[in-house]
């Protein structure tokens, strides 16, 4: 069995606490929480050991793993205080708020031999793994042109302050919303070598971004336009689109189906024709151990569990892939503090992008 502490128990860390506690091959030995009231109830009713101390529970529980789902500013010195004490490590997104620290952090890892992964579930989604597998086979020939979208209804008025409000603590539609169209992106394409034109713009909230629009460029001309609300009262909840353009066709998925135009068939997976083809999530999807709010939740974390077992150092969204969306993050947010006649419109983040170069054109 795996043993693994919870650090965390808001809207993630407990809906983690309720999938991987009910994994077959997993017990829930410890949970850490600031909540006084909470670790009492859980300590009460189910009986697992309770913390108010991160390092405490590490010295004290003899772990294999650790899931993270505190507030984004937190993960860093979290992380890698786990790292430290030699247990594997799972973190909500985003992995950190400095791509220097996130590649710090999975050298640390590496240099362990220890096994992370991140929460962009999107990738365990069936449709858009489908986009994946259709890319890699060259379906639609050379991609030029992707629109990832994700839209809201979490910030709809004027509200009270909390850490998703507050930017310096990682919050705002950029790190909560924008940062998994952009993980799906990277994931197809590769982390980008610039972007351009980011606009980072206020709704309801007056610390924040409630809306992201952004272009994203690789080294060959090929494109990324990324348009995110979580400000849009026609939605019901979160629902993120990708569309990909390519010489030999489209391709267009959501959380439900995945719909593929070609206009050659030669290269596509057996099952494609020439013209529509439709594969809906339900037939692309696994059975999972254990259902709550999306398979692809419980099927990240049994990957986690997997790799943990099979000692699968690098895999699924591990730290190495989530640092490509940090990158990109710190990209946005320093493009979005300059103007565009070249002229710094106020002070801009120092960003280590390492080699990924802004480009100017004439």
């Amino acid at each position: 069995m795996i043993r693994i502490g919870m650090v965390g128990l808001g809207k993630m860390g407990l809906s983690h606490y309720s999938m991987v506690n009910a994994h077959p091959d997993v017990e829930v030995v410890a949970v850490c929480d600031s909540s006084a009231y909470l670790l009492g109830l859980l300590n009460r009713y189910t009986g697992v050991e309770t913390f108010n101390d991160m390092s405490k529970m590490l010295a004290q529980s003899n772990l294999d793993a650790v899931i993270i789902s505190t507030p984004s500013v937190l993960h860093a010195q979290m992380v890698k205080t786990a790292l430290e004490a030699g247990v594997n490590v799972f973190c909500e997104k985003p992995f950190s708020l400095n791509p220097s620290t996130s590649r710090d952090l999975t050298e640390l890892a590496r240099s362990k031999k220890l096994v992370t992964q991140v929460g962009y579930h999107y990738r365990f989604v069936g449709a858009f793994k489908e986009v994946k597998r259709l890319l890699d086979s060259g379906a639609i020939g050379k991609v030029s042109h992707i629109l990832a979208e994700a839209y809201g209804p979490v910030v709809l008025k004027p509200k009270g302050s909390t850490w998703r409000s507050k930017k310096s603590e990682g919050g705002g539609s950029l790190y909560d919303y924008a940062a998994h169209p952009i993980d799906l992106v990277n994931w197809y394409l590769g982390v980008p070598s610039e972007v351009r034109g980011t606009i980072l713009g206020q709704v309801f909230s007056r610390e924040t971004d409630d809306e992201v629009f952004s272009t994203m460029v690789w080294p060959d001309e090929t494109t990324a336009q990324l348009s995110v609300s979580w400000s849009d009262p026609s939605q019901r909840k979160m629902s993120t689109k990708i569309t990909v353009f390519g010489s030999n066709g489209r391709i267009t998925a959501d959380r439900q189906e995945c719909q593929t135009f070609l206009t050659d068939a030669t290269a596509a997976p057996e099952g494609y024709v020439e013209g529509w083809n439709v594969r809906y999530t339900t037939d692309l999807t696994d059975e999972v151990y254990f259902y709550v709010r999306g398979e692809e939740y419980s099927a990240q974390l049994d990957a986690f569990v997997k790799r943990i077992e099979s000692g699968e150092i690098e895999g699924q969204n591990s730290f190495g892939s989530a640092t490509g969306a940090d990158e990109v993050l710190a990209m946005m947010v320093a493009d979005a503090n300059r103007d565009y006649a070249g002229i710094a419109a106020g002070p801009a983040p120092q960003v280590d992008r390492g080699l990924f170069r802004r480009r100017t054109k004439s």
